[in-house]
């Protein structure tokens, strides 16, 4: 059976917003126009995933919500997992070894640097790094071929298929 993945970055955060905490910042502007304009792509590319794993935190949570809106995704069809909040490769590869058997393609949703460092890790070949060294900016989406079932997946088993920024999708 095929896999894919489909990793995240969640949208442009706001930094000058009364939240109490980092975990409670919300999206920008251009976030919250950014998450959709993603969301329309994926199901323009027909890259509708069957199941979804995100970081609680408000800014991860805004973004795929607004992303699951353009695909059709209930909101009660998400699954809030915490370690995706400053976890680190290793407890993102759990969530994903977590993820259901029967699951063609996956999406999880949540931060940097671990959502980069886990993209290097899962990929056989070395990713060049973009001239602005940012592998994933915000509401980057990366879809990669998974070659294994998710309960056995580490690094080196996947292939990266795509690499796509949101600035890149002006007509979405």
């Amino acid at each position: 059976m095929s896999r894919e993945l489909l990793i995240l970055r969640h949208a442009k955060s706001a930094w000058d917003t009364a939240a109490a905490s980092d975990y409670e910042r919300p999206l920008a502007k251009r976030g919250r126009r950014d998450a959709p304009r993603v969301g329309r792509w994926l199901r323009e590319q027909d890259l509708i995933p069957d199941y979804v794993v995100s970081s609680p935190a408000e800014r991860a949570k805004q973004t795929v919500l607004a992303v699951c809106e353009q695909l059709d995704i209930s909101p009660d069809e998400i699954k809030w997992d915490p370690r995706i909040y400053h976890g680190a490769s290793g407890s993102l590869l759990s969530v994903l070894n977590d993820c259901p058997e029967h699951s063609s393609r996956v999406m999880i949703a949540g931060h940097n640097p671990g959502l980069e460092v886990l993209l290097q890790n899962l990929c056989r070949h070395k990713i060049p790094m973009p001239d602005d060294y940012k592998l994933l900016p915000t509401a980057a989406v990366a879809r990669l071929e998974i070659f294994t079932d998710w309960r056995d997946l580490e690094g080196g088993q996947a292939r990266l298929i795509s690499l796509t920024r949101a600035r890149s999708l002006s007509d979405y």
